[in-house]
Protein backbone atom coordinates (compact mmCIF):
# COMPACT_ATOMS: atom_id res chain seq x y z
CA UNK A 1 0.00 0.00 0.00
CA UNK A 2 1.32 3.39 -0.63
CA UNK A 3 3.11 6.25 1.26
CA UNK A 4 1.15 9.51 1.90
CA UNK A 5 3.34 12.27 2.60
CA UNK A 6 1.76 15.22 4.18
CA UNK A 7 3.67 18.54 3.41
CA UNK A 8 3.09 21.92 3.91
CA UNK A 9 4.16 25.75 5.94
CA UNK A 10 4.85 25.52 9.23
CA UNK A 11 1.49 25.46 11.49
CA UNK A 12 -0.65 25.24 8.53
CA UNK A 13 -2.99 22.58 9.83
CA UNK A 14 -0.55 19.31 8.62
CA UNK A 15 -0.93 17.44 11.81
CA UNK A 16 -5.17 17.80 11.84
CA UNK A 17 -5.46 17.00 8.35
CA UNK A 18 -3.32 13.58 8.99
CA UNK A 19 -5.16 12.66 11.18
CA UNK A 20 -8.30 13.08 9.66
CA UNK A 21 -6.99 11.22 6.48
CA UNK A 22 -6.18 8.57 9.24
CA UNK A 23 -9.90 8.13 10.35
CA UNK A 24 -10.82 8.25 6.89
CA UNK A 25 -8.54 5.45 5.69
CA UNK A 26 -9.14 3.01 8.86
CA UNK A 27 -12.93 3.97 8.27
CA UNK A 28 -12.40 2.62 4.48
CA UNK A 29 -10.35 -0.37 5.56
CA UNK A 30 -12.66 -1.43 8.03
CA UNK A 31 -15.53 -1.30 5.77
CA UNK A 32 -13.88 -3.25 3.29
CA UNK A 33 -15.95 -6.12 2.08
CA UNK A 34 -13.34 -7.79 -0.05
CA UNK A 35 -10.07 -7.52 1.59
CA UNK A 36 -10.97 -7.06 5.44
CA UNK A 37 -7.88 -7.43 6.57
CA UNK A 38 -5.21 -7.03 4.11
CA UNK A 39 -3.73 -3.39 4.79
CA UNK A 40 -2.20 -1.62 8.14
CA UNK A 41 -2.60 1.72 8.69
CA UNK A 42 0.84 3.92 10.28
CA UNK A 43 0.83 7.31 10.93
CA UNK A 44 4.76 8.44 11.36
CA UNK A 45 5.21 11.72 12.69
CA UNK A 46 7.50 14.36 14.25
CA UNK A 47 5.40 13.67 17.65
CA UNK A 48 4.93 9.76 17.74
CA UNK A 49 9.06 9.54 17.24
CA UNK A 50 9.51 12.45 19.76
CA UNK A 51 11.31 14.54 18.13
CA UNK A 52 11.52 18.25 19.01
CA UNK A 53 10.29 21.49 16.82
CA UNK A 54 14.02 23.25 18.10
CA UNK A 55 16.28 20.52 15.98
CA UNK A 56 15.11 22.74 12.52
CA UNK A 57 15.77 25.82 14.08
CA UNK A 58 18.59 27.52 12.46
CA UNK A 59 17.98 31.08 12.92
CA UNK A 60 21.04 32.03 15.21
CA UNK A 61 22.99 29.27 13.07
CA UNK A 62 25.65 31.26 10.52
CA UNK A 63 24.39 30.77 7.33
CA UNK A 64 27.73 28.79 6.32
CA UNK A 65 27.36 26.20 8.60
CA UNK A 66 23.55 25.53 8.12
CA UNK A 67 24.08 22.79 5.78
CA UNK A 68 25.88 20.62 8.84
CA UNK A 69 22.96 21.05 10.86
CA UNK A 70 23.51 17.88 12.52
CA UNK A 71 20.32 17.71 14.85
CA UNK A 72 17.99 18.73 11.86
CA UNK A 73 20.09 15.33 9.85
CA UNK A 74 19.51 13.11 12.86
CA UNK A 75 15.72 14.22 12.70
CA UNK A 76 15.54 13.06 8.97
CA UNK A 77 17.10 9.69 9.67
CA UNK A 78 15.01 8.92 12.41
CA UNK A 79 12.11 9.45 10.03
CA UNK A 80 13.39 7.87 7.24
CA UNK A 81 14.04 4.79 9.36
CA UNK A 82 10.72 4.60 10.80
CA UNK A 83 9.11 4.85 7.28
CA UNK A 84 11.27 1.94 6.23
CA UNK A 85 10.76 -0.42 8.62
CA UNK A 86 6.63 -0.46 7.47
CA UNK A 87 6.54 0.96 4.44
CA UNK A 88 5.32 -2.56 2.06
CA UNK A 89 2.34 -3.39 0.11
CA UNK A 90 0.75 -4.31 2.72
CA UNK A 91 1.11 -1.03 4.53
CA UNK A 92 -0.48 2.07 4.59
CA UNK A 93 2.06 4.77 5.83
CA UNK A 94 0.99 8.48 6.80
CA UNK A 95 4.00 10.64 6.86
CA UNK A 96 3.12 13.91 8.65
CA UNK A 97 5.79 16.77 9.11
CA UNK A 98 7.49 19.68 7.01
CA UNK A 99 8.87 17.57 4.49
CA UNK A 100 9.70 20.89 2.66
CA UNK A 101 12.84 19.61 0.37
CA UNK A 102 12.48 17.86 -3.06
CA UNK A 103 15.29 16.13 -2.23
CA UNK A 104 13.66 14.35 1.00
CA UNK A 105 10.93 14.02 -0.69
CA UNK A 106 12.17 12.26 -3.55
CA UNK A 107 14.52 9.98 -1.47
CA UNK A 108 11.00 9.13 -0.01
CA UNK A 109 9.56 8.05 -3.78
CA UNK A 110 12.53 5.83 -4.33
CA UNK A 111 11.98 4.28 -1.70
CA UNK A 112 8.45 3.34 -1.85
CA UNK A 113 9.40 2.35 -5.71
CA UNK A 114 11.78 -0.23 -4.66
CA UNK A 115 9.10 -2.18 -2.45
CA UNK A 116 6.62 -1.51 -5.50
CA UNK A 117 4.15 0.39 -3.34
CA UNK A 118 2.79 3.93 -4.76
CA UNK A 119 3.74 7.08 -3.44
CA UNK A 120 1.88 10.55 -3.30
CA UNK A 121 1.96 13.80 -1.80
CA UNK A 122 -1.39 15.38 -0.14
CA UNK A 123 -0.08 19.53 -0.17
CA UNK A 124 -1.68 21.31 2.91
CA UNK A 125 -2.09 24.98 1.21
CA UNK A 126 -2.34 27.66 3.70
CA UNK A 127 -1.73 31.56 2.94
CA UNK A 128 1.62 32.95 5.16
CA UNK A 129 -0.25 35.39 7.08
CA UNK A 130 -2.68 32.87 8.20
CA UNK A 131 0.45 30.42 9.30
CA UNK A 132 1.76 33.20 10.79
CA UNK A 133 -1.29 34.12 13.21
CA UNK A 134 -1.94 30.91 14.06
CA UNK A 135 1.85 30.12 14.76
CA UNK A 136 1.71 33.32 17.13
CA UNK A 137 -1.45 32.69 18.92
CA UNK A 138 0.21 29.01 19.88
CA UNK A 139 3.11 30.89 21.12
CA UNK A 140 0.81 33.62 23.35
CA UNK A 141 -0.78 30.27 24.33
CA UNK A 142 2.60 28.55 25.29
CA UNK A 143 3.46 31.81 27.61
CA UNK A 144 0.03 31.97 29.37
CA UNK A 145 0.42 28.42 30.18
CA UNK A 146 4.10 29.22 31.39
CA UNK A 147 3.20 32.08 33.60
CA UNK A 148 0.01 30.56 35.20
CA UNK A 149 2.37 27.27 35.91
CA UNK A 150 4.78 29.46 37.67
CA UNK A 151 2.00 31.35 39.74
CA UNK A 152 1.14 27.93 40.74
CA UNK A 153 4.78 26.77 41.78
CA UNK A 154 4.72 29.97 43.91
CA UNK A 155 1.55 29.35 45.77
CA UNK A 156 0.83 26.51 49.04
CA UNK A 157 -0.42 23.67 46.97
CA UNK A 158 -0.58 20.18 48.01
CA UNK A 159 1.44 17.58 46.91
CA UNK A 160 -1.44 15.41 45.79
CA UNK A 161 -2.88 18.84 44.01
CA UNK A 162 0.20 19.01 42.40
CA UNK A 163 0.90 15.08 41.02
CA UNK A 164 -2.84 15.44 39.46
CA UNK A 165 -1.69 18.81 37.54
CA UNK A 166 0.99 16.69 36.38
CA UNK A 167 -1.30 14.14 34.75
CA UNK A 168 -2.56 16.86 32.55
CA UNK A 169 0.77 17.92 31.73
CA UNK A 170 1.30 15.90 28.44
CA UNK A 171 -1.50 17.32 26.37
CA UNK A 172 -0.31 21.29 27.19
CA UNK A 173 3.46 19.77 26.33
CA UNK A 174 2.09 18.78 23.08
CA UNK A 175 0.68 22.16 22.22
CA UNK A 176 3.91 23.77 22.97
CA UNK A 177 5.64 21.77 20.78
CA UNK A 178 3.21 22.55 17.84
CA UNK A 179 4.39 26.33 18.03
CA UNK A 180 7.67 27.66 16.35
CA UNK A 181 9.85 30.21 17.62
CA UNK A 182 9.23 33.17 15.03
CA UNK A 183 12.80 33.09 14.14
CA UNK A 184 12.61 29.32 13.33
CA UNK A 185 8.70 29.74 11.50
CA UNK A 186 10.43 32.50 9.62
CA UNK A 187 13.49 30.45 8.54
CA UNK A 188 11.20 27.34 7.89
CA UNK A 189 8.56 29.03 5.29
CA UNK A 190 11.78 30.40 3.49
CA UNK A 191 13.23 27.25 2.63
CA UNK A 192 10.28 25.57 1.94
CA UNK A 193 9.85 24.02 -1.76
CA UNK A 194 6.59 23.97 -3.18
CA UNK A 195 5.68 20.24 -4.06
CA UNK A 196 5.58 20.54 -8.41
CA UNK A 197 2.61 18.24 -9.64
CA UNK A 198 5.12 17.83 -13.39
CA UNK A 199 7.90 16.54 -11.02
CA UNK A 200 7.63 11.92 -10.84
CA UNK A 201 8.15 12.13 -6.89
CA UNK A 202 5.19 14.89 -6.14
CA UNK A 203 2.34 13.03 -8.25
CA UNK A 204 0.16 12.51 -8.01
CA UNK A 205 -0.44 15.66 -5.78
CA UNK A 206 -3.20 16.17 -3.76
CA UNK A 207 -4.40 19.56 -2.22
CA UNK A 208 -6.36 20.75 0.64
CA UNK A 209 -6.40 24.50 1.63
CA UNK A 210 -7.24 25.78 5.40
CA UNK A 211 -11.11 26.51 3.95
CA UNK A 212 -12.00 23.33 2.67
CA UNK A 213 -15.13 22.11 4.46
CA UNK A 214 -15.41 17.97 5.26
CA UNK A 215 -17.88 17.74 2.32
CA UNK A 216 -14.37 18.77 0.38
CA UNK A 217 -12.05 16.90 2.26
CA UNK A 218 -13.91 13.60 1.88
CA UNK A 219 -14.03 14.51 -1.92
CA UNK A 220 -9.90 14.50 -2.11
CA UNK A 221 -9.79 11.41 0.20
CA UNK A 222 -12.13 9.46 -2.00
CA UNK A 223 -10.15 10.49 -5.04
CA UNK A 224 -6.51 9.49 -3.47
CA UNK A 225 -7.74 6.62 -2.43
CA UNK A 226 -8.89 5.97 -6.00
CA UNK A 227 -5.84 6.73 -7.38
CA UNK A 228 -3.44 4.58 -5.15
CA UNK A 229 -5.66 1.89 -3.43
CA UNK A 230 -8.53 1.50 -5.58
CA UNK A 231 -9.25 0.47 -8.89
CA UNK A 232 -7.35 3.20 -11.03
CA UNK A 233 -4.40 2.28 -9.04
CA UNK A 234 -1.24 1.72 -11.58
CA UNK A 235 1.27 -1.05 -10.88
CA UNK A 236 4.53 0.25 -9.61
CA UNK A 237 7.63 -0.95 -11.25
CA UNK A 238 11.04 -0.27 -9.42
CA UNK A 239 14.06 0.85 -11.18
CA UNK A 240 15.71 -1.32 -13.65
CA UNK A 241 19.70 0.16 -11.74
CA UNK A 242 17.37 -1.35 -8.28
CA UNK A 243 16.91 -4.33 -9.46
CA UNK A 244 19.69 -7.30 -8.95
CA UNK A 245 19.60 -8.98 -11.96
CA UNK A 246 19.61 -13.02 -11.88
CA UNK A 247 23.64 -14.20 -12.48
CA UNK A 248 22.49 -16.24 -15.44
CA UNK A 249 24.49 -16.14 -19.25
CA UNK A 250 21.17 -14.16 -20.78
CA UNK A 251 20.75 -11.88 -17.69
CA UNK A 252 24.40 -10.53 -16.29
CA UNK A 253 26.49 -8.68 -18.60
CA UNK A 254 29.67 -8.62 -16.17
CA UNK A 255 28.89 -11.37 -14.65
CA UNK A 256 29.15 -13.86 -17.59
CA UNK A 257 32.18 -11.30 -18.96
CA UNK A 258 33.56 -12.06 -15.27
CA UNK A 259 32.93 -15.60 -15.35
CA UNK A 260 34.49 -16.16 -18.95
CA UNK A 261 37.49 -14.66 -18.77
CA UNK A 262 38.28 -15.52 -15.47
CA UNK A 263 37.85 -19.13 -17.06
CA UNK A 264 40.28 -18.79 -19.76
CA UNK A 265 42.92 -17.37 -16.86
CA UNK A 266 42.70 -20.49 -15.44
CA UNK A 267 42.95 -22.85 -18.23
CA UNK A 268 46.19 -20.69 -19.16
CA UNK A 269 47.78 -21.41 -16.22
CA UNK A 270 46.68 -24.94 -15.77
CA UNK A 271 48.12 -25.54 -19.65
CA UNK A 272 51.13 -23.63 -19.45
CA UNK A 273 54.67 -25.46 -19.13
CA UNK A 274 57.74 -23.65 -17.21
CA UNK A 275 59.69 -22.70 -20.32
CA UNK A 276 56.90 -20.82 -22.26
CA UNK A 277 55.96 -20.18 -25.71
CA UNK A 278 52.95 -22.33 -25.85
CA UNK A 279 50.00 -22.13 -27.43
CA UNK A 280 47.14 -22.80 -25.20
CA UNK A 281 44.02 -24.49 -26.78
CA UNK A 282 40.64 -23.26 -25.64
CA UNK A 283 37.32 -23.69 -26.22
CA UNK A 284 35.16 -21.21 -27.56
CA UNK A 285 32.17 -21.69 -25.31
CA UNK A 286 32.41 -22.33 -21.68
CA UNK A 287 30.84 -25.58 -21.96
CA UNK A 288 33.28 -26.96 -24.28
CA UNK A 289 31.42 -26.69 -27.42
CA UNK A 290 32.33 -24.24 -30.21
CA UNK A 291 35.44 -23.76 -32.30
CA UNK A 292 39.20 -23.79 -30.44
CA UNK A 293 41.04 -20.35 -29.95
CA UNK A 294 44.15 -20.37 -29.12
CA UNK A 295 46.20 -18.11 -27.24
CA UNK A 296 50.25 -17.40 -27.99
CA UNK A 297 52.41 -17.59 -25.01
CA UNK A 298 55.87 -15.58 -25.51
CA UNK A 299 58.44 -17.71 -25.65
CA UNK A 300 60.78 -15.97 -23.08
CA UNK A 301 59.45 -16.32 -19.73
CA UNK A 302 56.24 -17.80 -18.41
CA UNK A 303 53.22 -15.94 -17.75
CA UNK A 304 52.33 -15.56 -14.37
CA UNK A 305 49.08 -14.99 -12.86
CA UNK A 306 49.67 -11.08 -11.63
CA UNK A 307 50.14 -10.50 -15.46
CA UNK A 308 47.39 -12.30 -16.69
CA UNK A 309 45.12 -10.55 -14.22
CA UNK A 310 45.94 -7.33 -14.80
CA UNK A 311 45.28 -8.20 -18.61
CA UNK A 312 41.75 -9.70 -17.43
CA UNK A 313 41.18 -6.61 -15.69
CA UNK A 314 42.36 -4.08 -18.38
CA UNK A 315 40.19 -5.91 -21.02
CA UNK A 316 37.21 -6.23 -18.49
CA UNK A 317 37.41 -1.93 -18.10
CA UNK A 318 37.50 -1.80 -21.99
CA UNK A 319 33.84 -4.08 -22.01
CA UNK A 320 31.90 -2.70 -18.96
CA UNK A 321 29.85 -0.66 -21.59
CA UNK A 322 28.45 -3.59 -23.15
CA UNK A 323 26.05 -3.68 -20.30
CA UNK A 324 22.35 -4.17 -21.69
CA UNK A 325 23.67 -5.61 -24.64
CA UNK A 326 24.16 -9.13 -23.65
CA UNK A 327 21.06 -10.45 -25.42
CA UNK A 328 22.93 -9.08 -28.92
CA UNK A 329 24.89 -11.74 -30.86
CA UNK A 330 27.97 -10.42 -31.04
CA UNK A 331 27.46 -9.64 -27.85
CA UNK A 332 27.46 -13.00 -26.21
CA UNK A 333 29.61 -15.49 -24.22
CA UNK A 334 31.36 -16.92 -27.03
CA UNK A 335 32.20 -13.39 -28.41
CA UNK A 336 33.41 -12.72 -25.16
CA UNK A 337 36.00 -15.80 -25.17
CA UNK A 338 37.36 -14.88 -28.63
CA UNK A 339 37.86 -11.33 -28.04
CA UNK A 340 39.74 -11.68 -24.98
CA UNK A 341 41.74 -14.16 -26.62
CA UNK A 342 42.73 -12.01 -29.53
CA UNK A 343 43.03 -8.94 -26.65
CA UNK A 344 45.94 -11.53 -24.93
CA UNK A 345 47.69 -12.09 -28.14
CA UNK A 346 47.96 -8.77 -28.94
CA UNK A 347 48.96 -7.88 -25.52
CA UNK A 348 51.71 -11.03 -25.46
CA UNK A 349 53.34 -9.75 -29.23
CA UNK A 350 53.50 -6.19 -27.54
CA UNK A 351 55.66 -7.74 -24.89
CA UNK A 352 58.12 -9.41 -27.17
Amino acid sequence: MPLVIVSGLPTSGKTTRAKQLHDYLSERIQGSTTTPSKYRLHLISDQTLSIQRSVYDLSETPAHTRSANASEKDARASIYGAVKRVLSDRDIVILDGLNYIKGWRYQLYCESKAVRTPSCVLRIGCSREKAKEVNEERLQQRQQRQEGKANQDGADIASDTASEEKKKEPESAQEEDAAYEPGNWENLVFRYEEPNAMTRWDSPLFTLIWEDDEARTREVFDSMWDTIAGEARKPVRPNQATVQRSRDAGGDYLYVLDRETQDIVKRILDQQSDDGGDQIKISGGSGGDGDDLVVELPATKKVGLPQLQRLRRAYMGLHRGGIGLESVGNMGPERMRETFVDYLNDAFAKDT
